[in-house]
């Protein structure tokens, strides 16, 4: 019987194994998807008040263009992860999240057929995205599975329980409440922050279960390198909009306490965010 090297087998497993790899698939779907997520994100940050004249249908009012801007502004980072990075499990949480938004807008997209311009580019832009985006980004989910075995990375460290089971708890909240808004917008219509209809309601809705299905994760990985990037396109979306609260202060219905409650839950939920972010990185500077 011949001898085996100490190791040997360790290393055969090793490389049999997951090797932790964002697939050439997923990025170039990332570098596919950046720049309508850019160009998107200028109509709607820098001229929410011109979607009728350059956007695929009329949003108003504009606080609802920026909130999808800023979904959009969100997204942009998170992609560039995806191209730039080469570990899976550093993006792999996004990817759900990005996959029920598109699918949820592509719903409403057809429920509300009437409500879009019809041969404008941008229309036939949208509709294409939408139809396009959530298979694409399943075959990504598919394809890269099984190249992440939960193993952290060298200097990783750990989300602290309380972290994890409240930011789940804030995720669960969001997605909730965004799926109520989607299924069922005419419950909420007359008691929103602003005013909405059924299809600026359900892209709302959509909007805030990319917060929500990034969250929840937490309660099964607590590698902050697995979240690490993610967290950051959330800081970048919640600075969008606390912008928006700030230039379309007039938008909103402040006789409603839900106009309170949401403008008090974006700025807590910045602080909050931000807190647990650089507590997150102070840690993870310690352990080196």
């Amino acid at each position: 019987m011949s001898e085996t090297a100490p190791g040997t087998d360790a290393a055969e497993r090793h490389r049999a194994g997951p090797e932790d790899r964002v697939l050439p698939y997923t990025r170039v779907l990332a570098f596919v998807i950046i720049p309508f997520l850019v160009a998107a994100a200028f109509l709607l940050l820098v001229l929410p008040g011109g979607t009728e004249q350059h956007f695929a249908w009329t949003i108003q009012p504009p606080v609802t263009a920026m909130l999808l801007g800023s979904a959009y502004a969100g997204g942009i980072w998170f992609f560039v992860q995806v191209a730039v990075q080469r570990r899976w499990h550093r993006v792999r949480h996004g990817f759900p999240a990005v996959l029920v938004f598109a699918t949820l807008l592509g719903i409403a997209t057809f429920l509300h057929w009437d409500r879009f311009h019809f041969g404008h580019v941008s229309f036939i832009t949208w509709v294409a995205l939408y139809v396009s985006t959530p298979v694409l980004v399943l075959v990504a989910l598919i394809l890269n599975v099984r190249e992440d075995d939960g193993m952290p990375e060298g200097d990783d460290v750990e989300i602290p329980a309380p972290w994890r089971y409240v930011l789940a708890l804030v995720g669960a909240a969001s997605t909730v409440t965004g799926l109520v808004l989607f299924t069922v917008p005419s419950l909420l219509i007359g008691a929103w922050a602003w005013e909405v209809t059924p299809l600026t309601a359900r892209v709302v809705g959509a909007v805030l279960t990319l917060p929500g299905l990034v969250n929840i994760w937490m309660l099964w990985d607590d590698r902050w390198s697995a979240f690490r990037r993610v967290f950051q396109a959330q800081l970048v979306s919640l600075a969008c909009i606390l912008l928006a609260i700030v230039v379309r202060l007039a938008d909103f219905e402040w006789e409603r306490p839900s106009a309170w409650l949401f403008a008090i839950g974006i700025v807590v939920s910045a602080a909050v965010y931000t807190l647990f972010y650089f507590s997150l990185e102070r840690r993870a500077t310690r352990s080196v």
